[in-house]
C-alpha cells in the first residue's frame, strides 16, 4: 500500500519483507568479489540495486514491491544512494535466523540519510542496523540493450548445467566465445588455454536441459572468463536444487544478458522450496540480470 499523501518528515521509503534469507540470496547472486560498491534506486515499484565492475560487466537485482508484505512509498521522483554491497548482504544475514520465520523493516533515510534496518515480530529480542550511505557515483555506462535482430538470439538452460559448464571452461587469463548456429540448432561454449576445451548444448538432443532456443542466424562472441563467470559463480543453493533455467540473450553489438530467477516465497510455507520456478507465483520471485561486453567482435 503506498501512502497518497506525504507528511514533510516522512522517510522516503518504509517496507517489510517476512522472507530475509530470499533477499540475501538475490543480493549475493551479483557478489562476484569481496569489495564491491552498489547503487539502489527507490521506486513506487520496488527496489533496484546495481553493481558493475571496469565497464564491461553490469548486474541488477530487481526487487519489486510485491515481495514486501508492506511498501510505504513517499518520495517525489527516485531517489538514490550507494552503500557497501558486502556490509548490506552480512547485515541481511543477521536477520535471517535459520528455522524462523522473521520480518525485516527497511526504512531509508535515518536521520543522517542512514539505510536502517530493524527486526519487526524476532521473539525476545530486536535487532537493529544502521548502514551508511553516500552520493552514488554515476553509472559508468549504458549497457542500452537492444535486439540483434527481427528474431531474438536467446536460449534457455538449466542454471546448474550453466554454471557447470562455465566451471568447466576455466583457463587462467582465457576468453570464452559462446557461438549460436540455427542448423542444427546448437549453443556452444569454447575456451582456449594450454587447449582448447568446448562443450555443446544441442537443442533437440536434450530439450529437458536446453528448453527453449531462438536463432535465425549464426553468430559468436567472445567474453573475458572471469566476467561470464560472475553471472553463475554466487548463484544461492536454491535456484541449482529447484532446477531452476537461465535465459542467455545476444544483442546488438553482443552485449549478452544473462537473466536468473531467485523465489522469495515466505519459508514457512512448506511447499515453497518445492516450487519451480515455471510454477512460482511471479509475485514472490526477484529478477537478476547480468550484461557483458563482449571481449572482440567476433561475428561470424
Amino acid at each position: 500500500m503506498s501512502s497518497s499523501v506525504a507528511e514533510p518528515d516522512a522517510p522516503d521509503l518504509v517496507c517489510q519483507i517476512d522472507n530475509v534469507q530470499g533477499m540475501v540470496d538475490a543480493l549475493s547472486a551479483v557478489r562476484w568479489k569481496r569489495n564491491q560498491d552498489a547503487v539502489v534506486e527507490l521506486s513506487e515499484h520496488g527496489l533496484v540495486l546495481v553493481v558493475e565492475d571496469t565497464g564491461c560487466l553490469q548486474a541488477k537485482v530487481y526487487l519489486k514491491r510485491e515481495l514486501f508484505v508492506r511498501y510505504d512509498y513517499s518520495a517525489h521522483g527516485r531517489p538514490r544512494f550507494g552503500l557497501s554491497l558486502g556490509l548490506f548482504v552480512d547485515c541481511l544475514n543477521t536477520f535471517s535466523v535459520p528455522g524462523q520465520s522473521s520480518t525485516l523493516e527497511i526504512q531509508y533515510p535515518g536521520p543522517d540519510m542512514q539505510l536502517l534496518l530493524r527486526s519487526v515480530d524476532t521473539l525476545g529480542a530486536c535487532i537493529y542496523a544502521e548502514i551508511r550511505t553516500r552520493i552514488p557515483e554515476t553509472i559508468s555506462w549504458d549497457y542500452n540493450f537492444e535486439p540483434a535482430g527481427s528474431t531474438p538470439l536467446s536460449f534457455t538452460v538449466k542454471s546448474a548445467a550453466l554454471k557447470e559448464a562455465i566451471d568447466d571452461l576455466e583457463w587462467p587469463g582465457s576468453s570464452i566465445q559462446i557461438t549460436l548456429q540455427p542448423d542444427p540448432p546448437c549453443v556452444t561454449f569454447r575456451s582456449e588455454g594450454h587447449g582448447d576445451l568446448q562443450i555443446d548444448f544441442m537443442y533437440h538432443a536434450n530439450p529437458d536441459l536446453l528448453n527453449a532456443f531462438q536463432c535465425d542466424h549464426q553468430v559468436a562472441y567472445k567474453y573475458k572468463y572471469k566476467f561470464l563467470r560472475a553471472t553463475t559463480s554466487n548463484l544461492p543453493g536454491s535456484v541449482i536444487k529447484d532446477n531452476r533455467g537461465s535465459k542467455l540473450t545476444i544483442g546488438r553489438g553482443g552485449i549478452l544478458k544473462v537473466q536468473h530467477l531467485v523465489s522469495v516465497a515466505r519459508m514457512s510455507n512448506p511447499q515453497a522450496h518445492i516450487v519451480s520456478a515455471g510454477y512460482q507465483q511471479p509475485s514472490r520471485i526477484a529478477y537478476i540480470e547480468f550484461f557483458l561486453k563482449p571481449e572482440e567482435d567476433a561475428d561470424t
